[in-house]
């Protein structure tokens, strides 16, 4: 059984950094594919990264490329989202999401099977 347990959410000034993680203990973490999605109040979920299997294959969403990063570390069963430079817009309930893919990964919800509870993250002054 695939669980999922996200983590690091909290208040930030605008411009401020912050980490969140996602845990995926209890399964062969290699051969899953990961996504972070973010839900902000009054609209609809997104996809704003995602990472392949073996790493290789890492996409954004344009909203956030060039000030967020995606990495995971497959030794501890975790995913991280570094987000820089953050801005209000990016208040939101942050979620990552997993499904089995030896290939790439995906910015859609529908490709995803397991889903963490989410963590809140508001850039505010």
């Amino acid at each position: 059984d695939v669980q999922l347990q996200a983590s690091g959410g909290g208040l930030v000034q605008p411009g401020g950094s912050l980490r969140v993680s996602c845990a995926g203990p209890g399964f062969i973490f290699d051969d899953y594919a990961f996504g972070w999605f973010r839900q902000a109040p009054g609209k609809e979920r997104e996809g704003i990264s995602c990472i392949s299997s073996r790493g290789d294959r890492i996409y954004y969403h344009s909203s956030v490329k060039g000030r967020f990063t995606i990495s995971r570390d497959n030794a501890k069963n975790m995913v991280y989202l570094q987000m820089n430079n953050l801005r209000p817009e990016d208040t939101a309930v942050y979620s990552c999401a997993t499904t089995q893919s030896l290939g790439g990964c995906f910015l859609m919800h529908d490709p995803y099977d397991d889903w963490g509870q989410g963590t809140k993250v508001t850039v505010s002054s």
